[in-house]
């Protein structure tokens, strides 16, 4: 579609740009519901500094691994490896890109390790930033429809890329499920968002959004037509964590609920 975008002279990507966004809005969603919880804001900032750490690193290690048989064939021929650039072209082939579910196990990695060495209220700092999760990655998947990247399956109900980063993607009418993927995270904010008004849900809201979420991707993932995501049989990588996910996010909430209803 449009993968790059001229600002003041200078070719961003599109997906660079709708991230900024994403990043900015949802920094500013969780700044604001940290004053309503009377937590210390600039707090909640380095928390998110970490968790963005965790969420950059996460989801290029996973992109990794996805690419196994890139990264066997490079350990497998570093005697063949007789020069530097070549070393730094294939580390970009085999984690040059980021996969969201890494990322986002990166960044719930990277919080929680932080959280419990700071000795916070990993409760209350997961409460005030679930929502801002869906809300970020909306933007995201609109970059990555802007860019042709995560494209869907052919199809007669879809667009015609020409000039997709991703080369595969070009010539063909696809699916636009990076747009319903996105309009999915818009819903999912909105409902967390409406929770967190009411104030429900406050020991699960996060496991509640793990669950609606890879609930939702697990389906996703029949309307995409990359294949660079990884395969284990017939199910994606990413199917696979869905179902991992939605089970112990699901068994979770069923304790919440439970241990809240002993208690009453």
């Amino acid at each position: 579609m449009f993968p790059y975008i001229e600002i003041f002279g200078k070719v961003i990507t599109s997906y660079a740009i709708m991230a900024i966004i994403g990043i900015l809005l949802a920094g500013f969603f969780c700044v604001k519901q940290a004053q309503k919880n009377k937590v210390d804001d600039n707090k909640v900032i380095v928390f998110l500094l970490i968790v963005a750490i965790g969420v950059l690193i996460g989801g290029h290690l996973l992109y990794g691994l996805v690419n196994l048989p890139l990264l066997i064939k490079f350990f497998t021929n570093l005697d063949k490896i007789n020069s530097f650039d070549t070393v730094i072209a294939f580390l970009q082939a085999i984690f040059g890109g980021s996969v969201f579910y890494g990322g986002l196990l990166g960044g719930l990695l990277a919080g929680f390790i932080y959280g419990r060495v700071k000795k916070l209220d990993l409760k209350l700092y997961s409460y005030i930033i679930t929502p801002a999760i869906p809300l970020f990655h909306f933007f995201g998947r609109i970059g990555c429809f802007l860019s042709g990247c995560c494209y869907g399956i052919e199809s007669k109900v879809g667009f015609l890329y020409t000039n997709s980063l991703v080369e595969p993607a070009n010539g063909v009418n696809r699916f636009p499920v990076q747009l319903l993927e996105a309009f999915c995270n818009l819903i999912i904010f909105i409902l967390l968002y409406h929770w967190q008004k009411k104030q429900k849900y406050y020991d699960c809201l996060l496991p509640l959004y793990l669950s609606i979420y890879s609930f939702c991707r697990f389906f996703l993932e029949f309307l995409r037509g990359d294949i660079y995501r990884g395969f284990i049989g017939i199910f994606s990588v990413s199917q696979f964590i869905s179902i991992i996910i939605f089970v112990i996010s699901t068994l979770y909430i069923i304790y919440c609920f439970r241990k809240k209803k002993n208690r009453a």
